[in-house]
């Protein structure tokens, strides 16, 4: 219960009163009186303010939200009782959301409705819980107001803004690599499928000549490829503590989630199946499929994954992984190199080369690269440089006892991943490797 300014005005009414009551006796009795009155008033209007008012409200939004963009909210009130109503309301968003148009206040004749839109914007992937709406209801009076939760309890699924990520990252891709330019559909005359027969043209190799064509039509004839399909690509994911860095207001973790994404919206157009298994904190396993049941499979299983404070276990990883496929495929393990992983990293990785062809994905911290490349000002600067200088070199040789060849090795700062990923997956692809 809180009073309302009707109740504060009513008594300083009252005590302003009270003054010439006291200096005139015969104003005192008429002053109880009204004391009283307003007492009871005050009183019954309390009782009715604390009974459940005949309001229904409803709350309609989009089930499915993109993290970091703005998205409407409408919440309406309908008055089914028989006295109007004055009210205050305040919806009960996710608490880690930004909000703006709220609270709100409103009058309600009996049998109407209002409604008021406001405004939320997801800071972070998973679900987000709409409680029910606080409403605060003033008394007939207008002495008293009453705290009510009326309305429905909601759950919005928070996904990751996958068109804006993936146009950054093939324009990205397209900015470092001229010839990557299609993404979706490659250059003529690569990959290891064969096509079609064609008029040799400039630039074709001599070995994509077929001569007992070329003999039997009397002029050049060149074989045509296009990229092998029907092949998988699965991701193995660190949820582990490693992935809890953070340059700016996105997460390596994040970084790595929208790279792993956008790598298999590219997979899938070009007919490879996508799937997905996490290890460190969240444990979860998204077997290979194509097309859009591919990816939206994948979002949906990867939508609220988030990473935590354990470390990861490599080899058990690498173990789950063998069992859980039956045949050849590209696996990418996105994770953040240590000094200190070089012989658990080192093994997983050659007991999965075993069977299938790995790219080893790891992130590289901008702050590093800032403190190591800062000009030396003082002491503390010049520790700082040979600290930083220290522990690059320690990762690099890290980097370098994994034994992994230059083409299936990616170190790159967070917000480049998605872009190297996409390029090594497409001269893989045209290598024939798999």
């Amino acid at each position: 219960m809180k009073p309302t300014r009707r109740m504060f005005q009513a008594l300083l009414g009252l005590t302003a009163l009270g003054v010439p009551a006291s200096i005139w006796p015969a104003l005192q009795a008429p002053w109880q009186m009204l004391g009283g009155a307003l007492l009871l008033a005050a009183g019954a209007d309390a009782l009715l303010a604390r009974r459940r008012p005949a309001l229904r409200a409803e709350r309609s939004m989009a089930g499915v939200l993109p993290v970091g963009a703005w998205h409407d909210v409408r919440l309406t009130l309908h008055n089914e009782g028989k006295a109007a109503l004055q009210l205050d309301v305040f919806d009960d968003y996710p608490a880690a959301w930004e909000l703006e148009g709220m609270p709100h206040a409103a009058q309600l004749a009996p049998g109407a409705f209002s409604s008021m839109t406001y405004r939320v914007r997801p800071l972070e992937r998973g679900d987000g819980e709409f409680g029910t709406p606080w409403l605060r209801v003033a008394g007939p009076l207008g002495l008293w107001q009453a705290t009510h939760r009326i309305g429905p309890q909601q759950t919005a699924k928070v996904f990751p803004d996958v068109a804006r990520l993936l146009g950054q990252a093939l324009r990205a891709t397209d900015r470092q690599a001229p010839t990557a330019g299609s993404l979706l559909k490659r250059q003529r005359g690569e990959g290891t499928d064969f096509r079609q027969l064609r008029e040799y043209r400039r630039g074709d190799s001599l070995r994509s000549i077929d001569w007992k064509a070329t003999a039997r039509h009397r002029k050049p004839i060149s074989r045509e490829y296009q990229l092998e399909r029907d092949q998988q690509v699965v991701f193995l994911l660190d949820t582990g503590r490693r992935m809890l860095a953070r340059d700016g207001d996105t997460s390596h973790f994040d970084h790595a989630l929208y790279a792993v994404l956008t790598l298999a919206f590219v997979a899938g157009k070009q007919g490879d199946a996508v799937g997905l298994m996490s290890f460190g904190v969240d444990k979860r396993w998204l077997a290979p499929a194509k097309g859009r049941i591919g990816l939206d499979r994948m979002l949906a299983g990867v939508y609220d994954l988030q990473p935590g404070e354990a470390a990861p276990d490599y080899m058990r990883a690498a173990n789950d992984l063998l069992n859980r496929l039956n045949r050849r495929a590209f696996v990418v393990l996105v994770t953040n190199v240590r000094d200190e992983d070089d012989v658990a990293l080192r093994q997983a990785v050659d007991l999965l080369s075993s069977r299938h062809l790995v790219l080893c994905a790891s992130l590289r911290e901008r702050a590093l690269d800032a403190a190591s490349s800062a000009p030396v000002q003082g002491f503390e600067d010049a520790l700082r440089l040979a600290a930083s200088e220290h522990y690059l070199q320690q990762r690099q040789d890290a980097i370098r006892r994994l034994g992994l060849r230059s083409g299936h090795l990616v170190d790159v700062a967070p917000e480049q991943l998605a872009g190297a990923l996409l390029n090594r997956y497409l001269d893989i692809k045209e290598s024939g490797a798999l």
